[in-house]
């Protein structure tokens, strides 16, 4: 009888949340207020009041999000939408970083885990900047396209947050992950610090060097 492959080692893993953890503020409304312009993102809320007013109903950010985003950007094809978000990610480059996040995320460069960003905010966003910092992966709210590859005012899927980011992480590494560490500022990553070996909590507070956005 041939005798059975050993099984693989699980994935060795760190997890950072994006948004207020890597970076200093939200790059999902930084991009909308970049490519819209401030006027027109809080006009939004005044031209279809059922968005704020459904928020507050459901507390769904990621209906809110994607909602959001059609309204200001209507049916944009795909990669036009992901043309403008390259645009905001090489303007902005590493002006959202948090320098003492970003000295915790090099230090465990070369030492074979994998880095993985878990994000709310959109993937087609978030990978710019991943790829900016050697980010492994980026796992992050994926957002509706039409068979026609034109942009949907909802999901798809979940909004990557709570137990999202864990089923997500999961998806992408095998039930056997080994989350050595977890980064997060909201409520939205406990499960994600709780499946960790060691969860931490709001330790990054630095601002960065640079406010140009």
């Amino acid at each position: 009888m041939a005798r059975k492959p050993p099984p693989s080692d699980p994935a060795r893993v760190v997890a950072f949340d994006f948004d207020g953890t890597l970076t200093c503020k939200d790059s999902f409304a930084a991009f909308l207020v970049y490519t819209c312009g401030p006027a027109r993102v809080a006009a939004a809320f005044a031209l279809q009041p059922s968005l704020g007013l459904d928020y507050l109903r459901t507390r769904d950010r990621g209906v809110l999000k994607a909602r959001l985003l059609h309204h200001l950007m209507g049916p944009i094809r795909q990669d036009e939408l992901e043309t403008q978000m390259r645009a905001f990610v090489t303007r902005t480059g590493m002006n959202l970083f948090r320098p003492d996040a970003l000295e915790t995320w090099r230090s465990y460069e070369n030492t074979g885990v994998q880095r993985v960003i878990v994000t709310a905010s959109p993937d087609l966003l978030v990978g710019g900047f991943g790829r900016m910092i050697g980010a492994d992966r980026v796992i992050g709210t994926r957002l509706g396209f039409s068979a026609e590859g034109r942009l949907l005012p909802m999901l798809h899927g979940e909004n990557c947050r709570c137990e999202e980011k864990v089923r997500r992480l999961r998806e992408a590494f095998g039930d056997a992950i080994h989350l050595q560490a977890a980064y997060g500022d909201t409520s939205g990553d406990k499960e994600m610090l709780v499946m960790a070996d060691q969860g931490y909590y709001r330790v990054f507070t630095q601002k960065p060097r640079s406010a140009r956005l």
